[in-house]
């Protein structure tokens, strides 16, 4: 029984950083594919950052590559998005995310194949 949790989310002026945090319970195959997706309203849920452990592989979704940084602490089930340069267009509610089954679609949403956090709302102001 996989439970996460997010943390780190806020309000910032266009320009600032965040560092969301993902930490797991429960037990999670070390190979599984885990990341992060963001929904905005009237949305569908979309793929941000995904890493493979076991290679390393990682996918970051064109709008954010340059600017979010996904990183593991292994040792702590944990994992992070660093994300730096916010824009506006950046507003969402995040959620992490690791494989079920070790099944991974990349930044495709496929949400009956993953388990997920709550969500942590990031806000960004212009």
């Amino acid at each position: 029984q996989v439970q996460l949790v997010e943390s780190g989310g806020g309000s910032v002026q266009t320009g600032g950083s965040l560092r969301l945090s993902c930490e797991a319970s429960g037990y999670i195959h070390p190979s599984f594919c885990r990341g992060w997706f963001r929904q905005s309203p009237g949305k569908e849920r979309e793929g941000v950052a995904v890493i493979w452990p076991h290679g390393i592989t990682e996918l970051y979704d064109d709008s954010v590559e340059g600017r979010f940084t996904l990183s593991l602490d292994k040792a702590k089930n944990s994992w992070y998005l660093d994300m730096n340069s916010l824009v506006p267009d950046d507003t969402a509610m995040y959620y992490c995310m690791v494989s079920k089954t070790g099944a991974c679609f990349g930044l495709r949403h496929r949400p009956e194949y993953y388990d997920w956090g709550q969500g942590t709302q990031v806000t960004v102001s212009s």
